[in-house]
């Protein structure tokens, strides 16, 4: 901890000493896993360095805790947990998302169909404002409210930079079994009879068609009779519809979709075997943002990640093919197990489900982007579900503040960013993002 204070002083200081009111952004160590936006006012804000926050501080194994900054990404993560034979209680899909950024910008996969998302599984924040103020954050002490309010506002309201979370037991190896659908009633039911008995260790999906339903269900196993991998030729949600069972390394499982989840890059299978090893969801993303002045538009597909309650995805299935009709679609159960403080009472108020049903659509090109942003962003707020804030967002600020919670992000935003340096949440996501002042 010593040289965890010895950072945390340095920011500090340089937040203190700062007596401009230009914008602040983040210089971190690896790339943000938002869909690229080449226009955001972001790229030209001045810097605040905390690059150098990517230490696991500790590892507990009898309390089953750990201790980390929040640059660690969950590859390395893994890596230093399974050597006790543990592993965080949620793991995000790609390698170089950081645990800082699953929080933020709510980062789930297939053991939140039992545990919710990395932040429920979190029990307490540093947190840095930006007056360099530092602040001990939990669910239950006197900035509980912050605590919460950290999750999903994508780091507008101070600087996370130090996690306490949750572990729990794994082993070496995950064995994967397809369940193959023909209809979204029949997949919904089998979703629903492992949601209800938690018999499995993971579990989350494909949708290749709106006749082929595949439910990946896995658990850990000690000796697999053979293992299998996905990070170069082979491209692992097509193998979900060919194949009736998997074993794969636990590394392996967690980081199947490294390579793109629905959007693998490259994508013929020469390009696969000539380039495949190199080219990853990491290194697409830092192309386009090294390249983003002379990278056309037209290149960025739409990408929107939606959270359904699991009573409308009936409704919302219906309306997609008709509406949108592109597979394959992720699917990833969502147990909310709390009611966020970051979501507008409005909305809380008129859900009744406990699951949900992440709904990841990827790789879309259409000419009409706006069109289709704004008739899924129109559709979800009918059926009391939302979206992430990863991609392009279309929402006016009237929209976009009867889905979150404003009265709860102001009271934590005169706090921890008073002069508003971070951006407000929908300025950030909304505007800025698109290039709009």
């Amino acid at each position: 901890m010593n040289s965890h204070k010895k950072k945390i002083k340095t920011i500090t200081k340089k937040l203190k000493k700062r007596s401009s009111s230009e914008f602040l952004s983040l210089k971190k160590k690896t790339i943000s896993h938002e869909v690229p936006k080449l226009r955001d006012k972001r790229n030209s804000d001045k810097k605040i360095d905390i690059s150098d926050l990517d230490e696991i501080i500790s590892i507990d194994e009898e309390n089953l805790i750990c201790i980390a900054e929040p640059g660690v990404t969950f590859e390395k993560l893994v890596d230093a947990t399974l050597r006790y034979n543990l592993v965080p209680a949620v793991v995000s899909e790609l390698k170089t998302i950081t645990i800082g950024g699953a929080v933020a910008g709510c980062s789930i996969e297939s053991m939140s169909y039992k545990l919710g998302g990395f932040h429920d599984n979190c029990i307490e924040y540093e947190v840095v404002t930006a007056k360099g103020d530092i602040l001990i954050c939990t669910p239950d002490n006197e900035n509980k409210l912050i605590f919460q309010m950290m999750h999903g506002t994508f780091g507008t309201l101070g600087v996370i930079t130090l996690l306490k979370f949750r572990l729990k037991p794994g082993k070496q190896f995950v064995k994967i079994t397809y369940d193959k659908y023909s209809n979204i009633k029949e997949y919904k039911s089998s979703i629903w009879d492992h949601y209800i008995k938690k018999d499995v260790d993971f579990m989350d999906g494909i949708i290749h068609s709106p006749k082929e339903y595949v439910l990946s269900v896995g658990n850990f196993v000690d000796t697999p009779p053979y293992t299998n991998k996905y990070d170069w030729t082979k491209i692992y949600y097509k193998s979900t519809a060919n194949r009736k069972e998997d074993y794969l390394e636990t590394p392996d499982y967690f980081f199947r979709y490294n390579k793109g989840v629905t959007n693998v890059y490259p994508k013929s299978f020469i390009f696969r075997l000539l380039f495949g090893k190199i080219i990853d969801s990491n290194s697409i993303l830092k192309i386009a943002n090294t390249f983003r002045k002379i990278t056309p538009e037209s290149f960025i597909p739409i990408t929107v990640d939606t959270f359904i309650p699991f009573s409308k995805i009936d409704e919302f299935i219906d309306w997609y093919k008709k509406e949108v009709n592109h597979f394959p679609l992720w699917c990833v159960p969502y147990n909310v197990v709390h009611k966020y403080e970051w979501i507008s009472e409005e909305l809380l108020n008129d859900i009744n489900d406990d699951l949900f049903l992440d709904i990841a659509l990827y790789g879309l090109h259409r000419e009409d982007k706006e069109y289709y942003y704004k008739i899924i962003e129109n559709k979800l707020s009918e059926l009391g579900a939302i979206k992430t804030l990863i991609s392009k967002n279309f929402y006016s600020e009237e929209e976009f503040w009867k889905i979150w919670n404003k009265e709860n992000y102001d009271e934590v935003k005169k706090r921890t960013d008073p002069d508003n340096i971070f951006r407000s949440l929908y300025e950030k996501t909304c505007r800025a993002s698109m290039g709009l002042d």
